[in-house]
Parts: C-alpha cells; structure tokens; sequence
C-alpha cells in the first residue's frame, strides 16, 4: 500500500499544481488589479524618496583639531543631541507624496594614505546648525567645507583591491557597548597622559596606512524613532511572518528589567516571597541598561572599506579593520562583530567571483551615497556610545600623520585702527 502510495504521489503534486493554477487564473480578475497596485505604489514610493534625496544639496565638513583638546567624549555627546532631528517626515503627506525622509548624519573618520581626517556628511540645510554646535563645544577648532574625497576614487577592480564590511551589535540593541565612562575619561584628577581613550587604538591603525592605500569608516545615524515593521515569530518551530506594533528600543529594553528583575525572585509565581541580592554583575547590567535608555538614540549603519592600488595591498589591514571597535566590546553587555564581508569561506560559494564583485560594488555605493540601509541589521546606539565611538581626542592621541592646527584663530581688537 505504501508503495502504491508513493507511486501514485507525483500524480497527486502535478494535478494539485494544475487545480491551484487554473483556480488563480479563473479568479485573475479579482486579484491581479491588487497585485498591480501594490507593485505601483512601491515603485512610487521608491521613486518620490529618490527623487527627495536627489535634490537635496549635500555636504561635506572637515573638522581640524588644535594641539590640545581638554574637553572629554561628553562634549561631542553634547553635539550629537543637536543631530536628533525627526521632523521632515511627520505627516503621511510629507513620507508618501513628497517623499521626505528624516535627516541622515555620516560621522566619518577616514585616513588617506595615513593621513587621518575627521569629517561630518549633512544635508546642507544642517549645515550651519552643526558648526554651531561643534563651535560651542569645541572653540579652538576649524570647520571647512571640502569636496568629496569618494569622487575621486572610482571602483574598478583591474587597478584597485577592496575589502569591505559592516558592524552590527552581538546582543540586542538595549545592551550598551563599553562607553567612555567606563574607560574613567569623565573622571576628576586624571592627568591627559594617563587617560585611556579608546579612540586611540583606531587613529594610529590609520595612521599606519601607507602610500597608495586608504581606509574609510563611517557611522550612518538617524533620529531612532517607534515604527512598524514585520516581525517572525519562531514559536513552536513554525516560521510564520506577521504584522505587529513593536515595541521601541526604550521600551525592549524596560521589558529586559523587568526580565532581569524576576531573575533574583525567590519565587517569580509569588513576588511576596522576596528578592535574593543580586550580585554585583547582575546589578551592573541592570544599571549599564537603565542609564543605557535614558537618552537620545540613532538608528545607526557602520561599514569600513579598505582599499589599495592593486601592488599594494597588504591584507594586514584586514585584521586591524575587524579589530578597530574591539575594545568597545563587553562580554556582559554588548559589542560589534563584522558582516557582510566581502569575501568567501570556501570558493565553492562564488563561482567566477561575481557574487565577490557584486558585494564589493554594493558596499561601495552604499558608502559613497552615505545610504542607510536596512540590508544588514540595522541598530541603536545612544549618544553615550556614539560619543564614544567618534569624538574629537586630546593630546593623549598622539598619532604622527595626525595633523592638528599649530595656531589658534581670534578675533581683532574691537579699537583697532583702520
């Protein structure tokens, strides 16, 4: 009976197949008028919010620090509360006719040819805003506006060779990666010589670039705001792809409290039994979370590239490319780890290297657009960590290709003759 069965089961499939085929195109009336829709309005969409973003005008601002900075990470903090901007996008009319989109920051620390530059990417319009909030935090340096140093490399792989990835966070967004208050940088009585800035460590890996090589990073961020996106529930083995209001990152993280919280019950089906004490690693994740959603967060791509001409690539740059934001990492909280590699495990994976080519085109465009992109996990950081990602350091930098200004900017004399 069995083998009758399984015998008889490719009959049963092809006639199943032609009935479901015959059914969708006997009801094709009924369905294709939405399925066309649908395919209209997101070629719209895609359309109107290229079409905003392509008559933006863009810029690009380098940041040239003087000899000694005193200020701590906290001042740039303090700046990139000036970049939380939601506006632009408030209404259905502003997201889905004008397509309008939210403002989008490129905080870029970039070294060519292992000079080691500061840059910030905005739309013109935020122009003024930024230099204004760099200024009150940091008086002593310049802001320029300088042409865009992507347009001047074009990819091709015969003459140059590219290596590119993408950041994203080992545990959920709510978790804080190790910020500059735990490298003690807040803390009073600290000499400049003594401080432990984890800035550092990436500088003079720029700094190290040799001639005819150049490495880009840069932290795409936007305004983090509540949305409704598509969630996969895994829940008794079953893939199944629903719509849900998800909770905001501030919130996810609430709920982990309170997670963690039932954790030191002595009995979470009776809360009247009490609490244990909670050990002191338990208290700090507590706390790091707490301070964690206490402030201002961005919606947030990372990607790094390395390129070089093709006789002088040197693949330890790799290396010192996936370990630039190491010492960010927490193994009780939270840290980076790469994807969206451009390479391959084994060369059975890409056949020819097309695969290899198309990834590297990708990640390039995607860094030369500034794009934030929803491709590779996009996620939260607040400004604690941003600050401590990217910020301005003192003299404890001391990385040689690293130039600063040699003389301070003032204003004359108010009774000066003319």
């Amino acid at each position: 009976m069995i083998n009758d069965f399984v015998a008889l089961f490719p009959i049963f499939w092809q006639g199943l197949v032609a009935e479901t085929i015959n059914i969708l195109y006997l009801l094709l009336p009924l369905w294709l008028p939405f399925f066309l829709l649908y395919i209209f309005w997101q070629k719209w969409l895609c359309y109107v919010r290229a079409d905003f973003l392509n008559k933006q005008d863009y810029k690009l601002l380098e940041i040239k620090l003087p000899v000694e900075i005193k200020k701590t990470p906290l001042a740039m903090e303090l700046f990139l509360n000036a970049l939380f901007q939601t506006g632009g996008e408030s209404t259905f009319i502003d997201r889905l006719y004008y397509g309008k989109a939210r403002a989008v920051f490129s905080l870029e620390l970039v070294s060519l040819e292992g000079q080691v530059k500061f840059f910030i990417w905005t739309r013109g319009f935020w122009k003024n805003l930024i230099e204004a909030q760099i200024y009150a935090q940091y008086p002593d340096i310049e802001i320029f506006e300088v042409p865009n140093y992507t347009s001047f490399v074009k990819y091709d792989p015969s003459a140059l060779d590219m290596w590119g990835m993408e950041y994203q966070l080992t545990k959920d967004d709510f978790y804080p990666i190790k910020t500059y208050l735990d490298y003690r940088l807040e803390s009073e009585g600290v000499k400049e010589e003594e401080k432990a800035d984890p800035i550092t460590p990436i500088m003079e890996f720029l700094g190290s670039v040799e001639a005819g090589q150049q490495i880009w990073m840069q932290i795409i961020v936007r305004a983090h705001k509540k949305e409704r996106v598509k969630k996969i529930d895994w829940k008794d083995k079953i893939k199944k792809l629903e719509w849900a209001e998800t909770q905001s990152w501030r919130e996810q993280g609430e709920a982990e409290i309170e997670k963690l919280v039932k954790k030191v019950m002595v009995d979470e089906k009776d809360p009247s039994k009490g609490f244990r004490i909670m050990t002191k690693g338990e208290l700090g994740v507590v706390s790091a979370i707490e301070r964690s959603i206490s402030k201002l967060s961005f919606d947030c791509n990372i990607r790094g590239i390395y390129l070089a001409e093709k006789n002088k690539f040197n693949a330890i740059n790799i290396m010192g490319l996936l370990g630039s934001f190491k010492q960010f990492n927490s193994l009780t909280l939270n840290g980076f780890k790469p994807t969206a590699v451009t390479s391959f495990d084994y060369p059975w994976q890409d056949y020819k290297g097309r695969r290899l080519n198309k990834m590297k085109r990708k990640i390039f465009n995607n860094y030369k657009r500034r794009c934030y992109s929803a491709d590779y996990a996009p996620f939260v950081l607040n400004t604690e960590e941003l600050a401590t990602i990217f910020h301005f350091p003192g003299g404890v930098a001391q990385t040689p290709s690293f130039s600063r200004l040699l003389s301070k900017k003032a204003e004359a004399p108010f009774n000066l003759p003319v």
